[in-house]
């Protein structure tokens, strides 16, 4: 096996030990149903209940449940042909936003700015952009915006230090617009390649603090008019349903144009995932299922509705 497959090996091991919960939710559920009896509709009806409690939606789990019952009712079913059926179901919702995020060299610097409530893992998903940046021979620079804690300016020099990249970092309070200005002025002055700016965790539902952050924004667009150039909202995919209204709120704030997913970490609820890929349609461009440097990776849709439907990698 070469190094290259070891890898994908070990990161499918990873993607589907964080999408446990759901796996096994869904997995266990059916085989319940399944097994005890034909086809009908009250089954189907069953099957869609699993589906919506693993947080797929109900456009998604209805489609699925439709599926399912194509030409098989008052047969015996296996759990594992319905499992293939909810792989191939959610594949499809997820294929047309599993888009990576490119940077597009036009703009120098490519300005990206990450977004997301407390604890999401914004600090630590610029970290990991940082290195892949860095690795893939760009020159990088990080401003650390969440000046409401000390702890993340400190994180995001570790960061800096580890990555060989220089941190704009201002007093923990200082104004978060005033240091995107600072920032983006030094990185354009310097020729960087790519500007990650950090902001500080907020409340989707606290409208002073997504003021502040609609401010942030502004003042970027003083300096670039075409700036921010993405804006990344990181998704804890612990929190399931109250994802969807942070996609909206921060979509409207901050104008999101894609996602990462954080936190894949066995007690996931990875199903919203979909649900928000049905609704949204925003592009999905990273998925994290720890905190090295090297637990960031591209969404591949496949291996995601796999891992969530527990059906085996291809």
């Amino acid at each position: 096996m070469s190094d290259t497959e070891n890898g994908k090996t070990s990161w499918w091991r990873r993607l589907s030990s964080g999408l446990k919960r759901t796996s096994s939710q869904i997995g266990t559920a059916l085989t319940d149903l399944i097994s005890k009896r034909k086809l009908d509709r009250a089954m189907l009806e069953e099957i869609e209940d699993v589906l919506l409690r693993a947080d797929l939606g109900t456009e998604v789990a209805g489609r699925i449940a439709a599926a399912v019952g194509e030409g098989r009712y008052d047969k015996m079913i296996a759990a594992s042909d319905v499992k293939e059926i909810v792989a191939a179901e959610v594949e499809k919702v997820l294929a047309p936003v599993a888009r990576p995020l490119t940077i597009d060299t036009a703009h120098k610097p490519f300005v990206v700015l990450v977004v997301g409530v407390n604890g999401s893992g914004k600090t630590t998903t610029i970290g990991k952009l940082s290195a892949r940046f860095a690795a893939e021979g760009r020159s990088v620079m990080m401003a650390a915006g969440d000046t409401f804690r000390a702890a993340a300016i400190e994180q995001l020099k570790v960061w800096g230090d580890r990555t060989n990249t220089p941190v704009i970092a201002g007093a923990q309070g200082s104004d978060s617009a005033g240091l995107a200005f600072n920032a983006l002025t030094a990185a354009k002055e310097q020729g960087r390649d790519v500007l990650l700016i950090d902001t500080a965790g907020r409340l989707q539902n606290r409208a002073e603090l997504m003021n502040e952050l609609g401010k942030v924004v502004r003042v970027i667009k003083k300096v670039d008019a075409t700036a921010p150039h993405a804006v990344l909202l990181v998704l804890d995919a612990t929190v399931g349903q109250n994802a969807l209204s942070q996609v909206e709120a921060f979509t409207k704030t901050a104008g999101v144009t894609g996602l990462v997913m954080t936190k894949l970490d066995g007690t996931a609820r990875g199903g919203i995932l979909v649900a928000i890929a049905e609704k949204h349609k925003l592009p999905v461009h990273f998925v994290g299922v720890g905190e090295g440097v090297d637990d960031l990776a591209p969404f591949t849709a496949r291996d995601f509705a796999k891992a969530i439907a527990g059906t085996e990698a291809a």
